[in-house]
């Protein structure tokens, strides 16, 4: 996703301030048990932002124990440089981070997928590219290489960010059912040095956990949103 604060910069980058929202309600539920949906799985990783505005945040995965939600990780997160925004309704080059509740299609590095990764890892080489020209037929694909009705000047050169995609997991955000000029490469991926251009970014050590404990046949999703109002992470 192209950069907020970079010009000409193509990478999902990262704000230094952190932020943090409680994951349990004063009941004690668990954040999940009090969503509206999970995905269907026994995996879910939240992203939640204090309000629409804020660009940080906390992310934390979950897994379905017996009937009951558990948490099994969590750190700082960051959003986008302009908040976040109904994914429906997002557009593409805002610099926001798309609300609701996404699968996670596959994972992808320049570094080698940690030990216990068993989630499908693309490795990034030097010709991977993301297609993010709206026109595309490759429109917010990988492609490998870069086909030719898709613009680099359009597009991110995945091998330019060892930081950024040392690891990173694709956020299936308009990626099934593609609207073009609604968004293309929201990830979730390591943190950076400004705020992101839409993607959700957590510390390197984060990724590598996250990766390690995701199990594809647990059916994993992302659920990304605010503590409240009309974004609120429990509506998805």
């Amino acid at each position: 996703m192209r950069s907020a604060l970079v010009a000409g910069a193509l990478v999902c980058a990262s704000l230094l301030v952190l932020g943090a929202v409680p994951a349990s309600s004063a009941s004690g539920a668990p954040l999940p048990a009090r969503m509206a949906d999970t995905g269907g799985g026994a995996q879910l990783i939240t992203a939640v932002a204090p309000k629409a505005a804020s660009t940080t945040g906390t992310v934390t995965w979950w897994d379905l124990r017996g009937g009951r939600w558990v948490k099994a990780g969590s750190a700082s997160a960051r959003f986008g440089a302009k908040g976040l925004v109904e994914g429906e309704s997002r557009r593409q080059n805002t610099n926001t981070t798309p609300t609701g509740l996404y699968d996670l299609p596959y994972a992808f590095g320049i570094a080698a997928a940690p030990h216990g990764t068993r989630y499908a890892y693309r490795a990034v080489k030097q010709s991977s590219w993301w297609c993010e020209d709206i026109p595309s037929t490759a429109y917010n694909r990988w492609t490998d290489p870069r086909p030719a009705d898709c613009r680099a000047s359009e597009s991110e050169h995945l091998a330019s960010y060892p930081t950024q995609y040392a690891y990173a997991f694709v956020i299936g955000f308009n990626y099934h059912q593609r609207v073009r000029g609604r968004g293309a490469g929201i990830f979730l991926h390591v943190n950076g040095r400004g705020a992101t251009a839409g993607c959700v970014s957590v510390p390197r050590s984060a990724m590598r956990a996250i990766l390690r404990w995701a199990v594809p046949g647990k059916k994993p999703h992302i659920a990304v949103g605010t503590a409240g109002g009309s974004t609120a992470i429990t509506r998805y």
